[in-house]
């Protein structure tokens, strides 16, 4: 039986596809196979001998410690391309929002409290200090063209802006999702130079980590609106608020509010709702259960974050091993496998980065062959499945 511990709430049509049999499934666990979780933050937790994978239901894996996960062998995986619909359709709303002063207008609105019969009149006074343009034929420049920031784009070129798409790192399959009328940009400066609004799309790396900043923001249009859905960090605050202060900045609508920030003219706050849609739930739940059910069961890896992805079909006795920096690890293997008498029928080997995985379909059981893969240089991860 494999025990699954869950942090906050995630979708029980997510959970539900875990096998009932197999699975026992507790927020106490405390020698856990699995974590599922969402938001919560698990940089100061200890994880028991026993853990094997993390889920992330969601793409962003800046709550999980991705390195120290690696290092005890823990497959991390993300649930990219999930929540990317939900994530869109806010960045639109706050696009308008950057625009048309909803925000302030309807906070002005609720204020109204002279009477019902004189409220139409000041209404009707009191919207002019409301105007704001519309975003027919504007140009906005999109900054990052993945799952999400791919969607945007696509969304704001059939709403009749004119985008412009920045994305150094473009995939093919991402470009061939790309509609023909976005004009991919060589190089951020002249997109910023050009662009009406702007949506930031890019992962928090150390070299984005702060990248909106005093230099970065003088190259932009006069009263640029920008609007965040992407992680907070991409921005130095004092620099954006600066810029706000000084109308460089029309406005700024972010999805990650802090102290900083929340009483600042022209700085919209959402409280990290980007995700928070019943279907983005279900959707990023569901994928994560896969990932890990699949792992567990199989030693198959997919969209995982820190091991390389890697599948192998077939019946029979699975081992697996995972080695940092160890060119040699499938022969280390074999030849462990091979002294303990135990055929290898099929086998697949792949590396990210540092890291090698193999997987190996054997006639009989390995396990006691583990021990002596653990002895080999850099294993930190040896099981049979």
């Amino acid at each position: 039986m494999y025990k699954i511990q869950t942090y906050n709430k995630i979708s029980d049509k997510g959970l539900s596809l875990f096998d009932k049999t197999k699975y026992d499934i507790n927020e106490n666990h405390t020698d856990a196979d699995g974590i599922i979780l969402r938001s919560y933050k698990l940089h100061d937790t200890e994880f028991p001998a026993t853990m094997k994978a993390i889920g992330r239901a969601g793409a962003g894996v800046n709550n999980v410690p991705v390195k120290k996960c690696t290092d005890q062998g823990i497959v991390v995986f993300n649930a990219p391309g999930a929540n990317a619909n939900a994530v869109k359709e806010l960045v639109l709303t706050g696009l308008f929002m950057s625009s048309r002063k909803v925000y302030e207008s309807i906070t002005w609105a609720k204020g109204l409290k002279d009477g019902e019969t004189d409220v139409p009149a000041q209404v009707e006074k009191g919207k002019e200090n409301f105007a704001g343009p519309e975003i027919l034929g504007k140009k906005i420049g999109v900054i990052g063209l993945g799952a999400i920031g791919g969607l945007v784009a696509n969304a704001c070129t059939a709403l009749g802006m004119e985008v412009l798409g920045y994305d150094p790192f473009l995939s093919v399959d991402a470009a061939l999702n790309l509609s023909s009328n976005i004009k991919k940009i060589e190089k951020l400066d002249i997109l910023l130079e050009q662009a009406d609004y702007l949506s930031l799309h890019l992962p928090v790396t150390a070299e984005t980590k702060g990248m909106f900043n005093a230099p970065l923001l003088q190259k932009c249009k006069d009263g640029v609106r920008i609007v965040n859905f992407a992680r907070g960090e991409l921005i130095n605050d004092a620099d954006l608020i600066a810029a706000v202060n000084s109308g460089k900045v029309a406005k700024y609508v972010t999805d990650f509010p802090n102290a900083s920030m929340v009483n600042v003219e022209n700085i919209i706050p959402i409280p990290h709702l980007g995700a928070s849609t019943p279907e983005s739930e279900e959707n990023c739940a569901k994928m994560v259960v896969n990932q890990v059910s699949l792992y567990l069961e199989t030693g198959n890896v997919l969209n995982s974050v820190n091991f390389p992805n890697v599948s192998l079909d077939g019946k029979g006795h699975r081992f697996t091993a995972c080695a940092e920096g160890n060119n040699d690890l499938l022969h280390g293997v074999t030849e462990a496998l091979k002294k303990a008498g135990v055929s290898v029928t099929d086998m697949v080997s792949k590396t990210r980065g540092e890291i090698t995985y193999i997987i190996v379909i054997t006639d009989k059981e390995a396990k006691s062959v583990e021990a002596e893969v653990k002895k080999l240089p850099g294993v930190v991860l040896a099981r049979a499945i």
